[in-house]
């Protein structure tokens, strides 16, 4: 079923969930873990998410140092594949820019065509640690359009190699990430929200967001993308806080502001049971005021946990 069918749905309360992959050599039962309590919720899709490679350094006995190219996240296409056959649930996979050429981008795309799975979350990924700026991969994508535009000509029966006979249309529905508070990267929300239509204008048919906090935040970004002419549904994504240092760390790697009446609680924190109940009761509050206000799906990260999660849907669907 195409996922966008459950935005168009009116009086509906949905969550939807995402997944981190398993480390390499990890179990694919930590999905499982996750995921089974998760499920009485009947979640109409579940996001698998996609990760690059990273480059580490290994110390020899000598002191020299070998630089390595590793992915320490591997096999979305296949937990995907795992998670749609054991639940029976649309899954979401991520395509990145980043550590794909376009052929290895095609190649994944027609294993997931291949499994049934037609929905997919376009992005450019994060920037290598080891880099200040994104570097995209010999005869790879740079900016996440251009992998919706790649994934829009399969699509239309149009693939790389232009001599191939009788080439089948794939039929992907395409989501992009929108940033209620901006990129890091763009220099401005005004030129942020014209990246994101062009991503939209490219074929993308729904907008999935960044982590808030603040659901001010959440709304003006909605008015904003309507006023360009942004008409794709536009999914609020959620996360609840864990512990007090994420106070500090998630303004850090995510680029979101942290309210004050958030942090102040957070601050004031015993233990981890405290600091659990505090993101709890935060990320509650914010979903059912979106719920309220008539949003269909709230969309919420996980982390790879699911206690917090299952306490949050709970109280509000």
């Amino acid at each position: 079923m195409k996922i966008t069918e459950y935005f168009k749905e009116k009086g509906t309360k949905r969550a939807t969930f995402e997944l981190l992959p398993p480390l390499k050599g990890d179990n694919i039962q930590k999905i499982y873990d996750t995921l089974d309590p998760l499920m009485e919720f009947e979640p109409p899709y579940i996001n698998v998410t996609y990760h690059r490679e990273e480059v580490v350094y290994k110390k020899h006995p000598n002191g020299l140092l070998e630089r390595r190219v590793v992915r320490k996240r591997p096999g979305t296409v296949a937990i995907s594949a795992a998670i749609k056959f054991r639940y029976a649930v649309e899954v979401v996979p991520h395509i990145i820019c980043g550590g794909f050429s376009k052929e290895e981008t095609e190649n994944a795309l027609i294993d997931l065509h291949f499994l049934g799975i037609h929905n997919v979350l376009a992005l450019r990924g994060d920037t290598q640690k080891t880099e200040r700026a994104f570097v995209p991969e010999p005869d790879g994508h740079s900016h996440a359009c251009e992998l919706v535009e790649q994934i829009m000509e399969m699509n239309r029966g149009h693939y790389l190699d232009d001599e191939l006979g009788n080439p089948s249309q794939t039929q992907f529905i395409i989501g992009v990430a929108g940033y209620p508070e901006k990129h890091e990267e763009a220099p401005n929300m005004q030129s942020d929200l014209q990246y994101l239509k062009q991503k939209v204008d490219a074929g993308a048919a729904y907008v999935v967001t960044q982590m808030f906090f603040d659901n001010a935040k959440y709304f003006r970004f909605v008015e904003l993308c309507r006023e360009i002419g942004i008409t794709v549904p536009i999914i609020p994504g959620l996360k609840p806080l864990t512990a007090k240092a994420q106070c500090h760390t998630l303004p850090k790697a995510f680029k979101v502001d942290i309210p004050f009446e958030l942090a102040d609680a957070m601050e004031k924190t015993k233990d981890a049971k405290d600091a659990w109940n505090v993101g709890v009761e935060w990320t509650t509050m914010q979903a059912r005021e979106l719920y309220q206000a008539g949003i269909p799906i709230v969309h919420f990260y996980t982390m790879g946990r699911a206690d917090n999660i299952r306490k949050i849907v709970g109280d509000v669907l």
